[in-house]
């Protein structure tokens, strides 16, 4: 029988994840570190073999369900039944903590894939095999970088916010509390936490003005963030009354153009709804397929 016990998030764990994960081999140290620093009030641990050739971090997600965040195997030791005791481990934990359902699916605002990745046949297989089911599907874009736009568009967008009198700017970490208020209230929680904790966060305003001699707050009217969940794009929202005027378009190749400049030749859009804005605004492609599963907890 497989031994499995908790284990800390260290370098023996980010090098797994390097070597099993062959997908995401370069970034895999930055999601084990991601998944080891989620919003202060989640329950979540890890758990791995003795020697460290298979791990898995779980966690409970706001509705109370169980998640498989991550799973890692080394390929040397495939084939002897650890995913199995990992995710029955996993499941057992999820149990102890309440959870009325297991999930093979991102768990925001802080995951590492919404899915399992298609290309990570054997994960697939191996959910399948212990009867989870497939719910749903999600989906990434690929932008390559730096990004391909119409110059004459962003210059017209560009122009087009000045016009209504509206400013693009970077919020830089440890002043993004005006920006993440926003966020919270036109959307969620959950993107609020990934506009504070991205690497680059971006937002468009307008200036307040005096109305009956009372001056009125500064407006933000969108945000684009990247690098909530390690190099990649989003999240990313306008407010309604700002549609229209290309505050989406700029805000995301302000990001893509930080990201390209941090070193990245492309940047994956995450659990894309839009397809055809990504793909007009910067030429992005949808490339990588994710499965969700689910199965309830005895």
């Amino acid at each position: 029988m497989t031994e499995i016990l908790p284990a800390e998030a260290d370098e023996r764990l980010e090098r797994l994840a390097a070597t099993a994960l062959w997908a995401d081999a370069e970034e895999a140290a930055l999601v084990v570190r991601r998944l080891a620093d989620p919003p202060g009030e989640r329950a979540w641990t890890v758990l791995a073999t003795p020697d460290r050739d298979g791990a898995v971090f779980t966690s409970i997600g706001a509705d109370g369900a169980g998640h498989i965040d991550l799973i890692a195997v080394d390929p040397v030791a495939q084939g002897r039944g650890i995913g199995r005791a990992l995710v029955g481990a996993a499941e057992e934990w999820m149990r102890a903590h309440g959870a009325a359902e297991a999930r093979f699916a991102g768990n925001p605002p802080c995951y590492a894939w919404p899915g399992i990745d298609v290309r990570y046949t054997p994960a697939a297989c191996l959910a399948e095999s212990l009867g989870y089911e497939r719910y749903r599907v999600a989906w990434n874009m690929t932008a390559d970088l730096p990004a391909r736009y119409d110059e004459a568009e962003h210059e017209a967008d560009l122009a087009k916010l000045a016009a209504a009198g509206v400013t693009v700017a970077a919020a830089p970490v440890g002043d993004r509390a005006t920006v993440a208020t926003f966020v919270r209230e036109q959307w969620n929680d959950k993107w609020a936490w990934e506009a504070e904790n991205a690497t680059g966060l971006h937002y468009a305003y307008r200036d307040g003005a005096f109305r009956d001699g009372a001056a009125r707050d500064r407006e933000i009217l969108g945000f684009a963030a990247w690098g909530a969940r390690p190099l990649w794009f989003g999240p990313m929202g306008t407010a309604e009354a700002a549609r229209g005027l290309g505050v989406g378009r700029v805000l995301l190749r302000r990001c893509l153009a930080e990201q390209a400049a941090a070193g990245q030749t492309s940047a994956q859009i995450g659990w894309v709804g839009p397809l055809r804005f990504y793909s007009r605004a910067v030429g992005a492609r949808a490339e990588r397929v994710f499965w969700l599963y689910r199965r309830a907890l005895d």
